[in-house]
């Protein structure tokens, strides 16, 4: 039997990110809007947080929440039928939305110390949230199999923690420049985001679906299985809101140095590529419902041990790790159980759906520090406590519907296989 092709075998994971492969086509893109996004965080921390009092700081967050949350409302019932129904419509809206940024970043660049900042960051949210839930949708179209969606989730991961690592060493150097500063960080994003679009006109079509089966997929949508990781995902979702609002006003109000926050934010990201790289592996060997529940208890005892600690980076540092491996890697369980469950007609809707309410509870999330002034142990304790109860809700709902329908939807030794006989068993019925 030959063997000269062999290299080329072993050379088909880099050509997943590098090659013409629908895949690869769908990863620069996304690779471009992340970076795009980044730099856009960086300049709005630099004008919301560390150039103003903490006081006028919390106003100025609490409008900018206020208003990052009345559009979502939009995005379940128009954005997501309209990436089903139209034929190209998921290319359409990913380029649209990466051009509509780029304008906007040009526009936002002189505006970063006015009041026409909120909109303008308001518009910028919108479509970043419109991009990953096309992206999302976009991911089933791009793998050969279903086996293959949480290697395909992890790697856009990956290449999300990559890219904003590349896009941040430029925004830093821009921001330690005085002549320069934020209005240039957010002009680069501008630039990203041109790049973005470009990107997307090279993604294939997707094939529009019939009425048919769209309402066929309505009818199975909110199976018992996405209900309850949907639940635990937004509790993640919401303690990471908490969290990265919790840092920056205990920072600034202690004093602490910005670095602080950098180093902060450096866990967080590192934490979340470490669980992207681990997340095939783990999915190997557990169901993704697993990956959800061990990434709440995670936080529930970390955060009990950071509320022991000293208030300080230390321990910071430590909670920021632990919400990172547990969001990071829930939302790469949850994304895959969604592909798995969820019928392909309303997949693009499905997740514009969760989306929007993953969006609104980490404003929820957000908004206790904001509003809240409250000491480091007291933030973790809460951390600890939400996770935990979330964990115990979960796994009551979990044997509840076992229960109902005889049928375990997750064994005591769960693997890969129990799902996949509760799936088989459901199609029968």
């Amino acid at each position: 039997m030959e063997t000269g092709w062999q290299p080329l075998r072993k050379s088909q994971r880099p050509r997943m990110l590098l090659g013409r492969s629908p895949f690869a086509r769908l990863a620069l893109a996304h690779g471009l809007a992340v970076g795009g996004d980044t730099l856009v965080t960086m300049a709005l921390a630099g004008s919301l947080f560390f150039s103003i009092s903490p006081g006028a700081a919390r106003g100025r967050v609490a409008l900018y929440l206020a208003l990052t949350m009345a559009p979502f409302v939009l995005l379940a019932p128009l954005i997501g039928p309209a990436l089903d129904r139209s034929r190209g419509g998921r290319r359409t809206m990913l380029v649209a939305a990466a051009a509509s940024r780029a304008a906007v970043c040009f526009s936002m660049a002189g505006h970063l110390h006015s009041l026409w900042l909120f909109p303008e960051a308001f518009a910028v949210l919108v479509l970043s949230k419109a991009h990953m839930v096309t992206k999302s949708a976009l991911v089933p179209t791009t793998v050969t199999g279903e086996g293959q969606l949480v290697s395909a989730n992890s790697r856009l991961a990956l290449l999300s923690v990559v890219a904003g690592f590349l896009a941040a060493l430029p925004g830093l150097a821009l921001l330690k420049i005085e002549a320069l500063g934020a209005p240039w960080v957010v002009r680069l994003a501008a630039v990203a985001f041109a790049a973005t679009a470009l990107a997307g006109f090279r993604l294939a079509r997707p094939v529009s679906v019939s009425s048919r089966s769209e309402a066929a997929g309505e009818a199975e949508l909110h199976t018992a299985s996405v209900r309850t990781a949907a639940t635990a995902m937004a509790v993640l979702r919401a303690t990471v809101g908490f969290l990265t609002f919790f840092v920056a006003f205990a920072f600034r109000t202690s004093g602490a140095p910005s670095w602080w926050f950098g180093v902060v934010l450096g866990v967080s990201m590192a934490s979340s590529f470490v669980a992207a790289a681990v997340a095939p592996a783990l999915r190997r060997r557990v169901a993704e419902e697993r990956i959800l529940q061990g990434g709440l208890a995670l936080v529930a005892v970390v955060g009990v041990v950071a509320g022991r600690m000293d208030a300080g980076l230390a321990s910071i540092s430590l909670l920021a790790a632990a919400v990172g491996l547990a969001a990071g890697g829930g939302k790469l369980a949850f994304d895959s159980i969604v592909q798995r469950d969820a019928p392909d007609a309303v997949r693009g809707r499905t997740f514009a759906r969760f989306e929007t309410r993953f969006q609104l509870v980490w404003v929820l999330g957000a908004a206790v520090p904001v509003v809240l002034t409250m000491p480091a142990g007291a933030g973790a304790d809460l951390i600890a406590l939400a996770a935990g109860l979330a964990l115990a809700a979960y796994l009551a709902a979990i044997r509840a519907a076992a229960s109902r329908s005889q049928t375990p939807v997750i064994a005591a030794d769960a693997g890969p296989e129990p799902v996949a006989r509760s799936r088989s068993r459901r199609r029968a019925r």
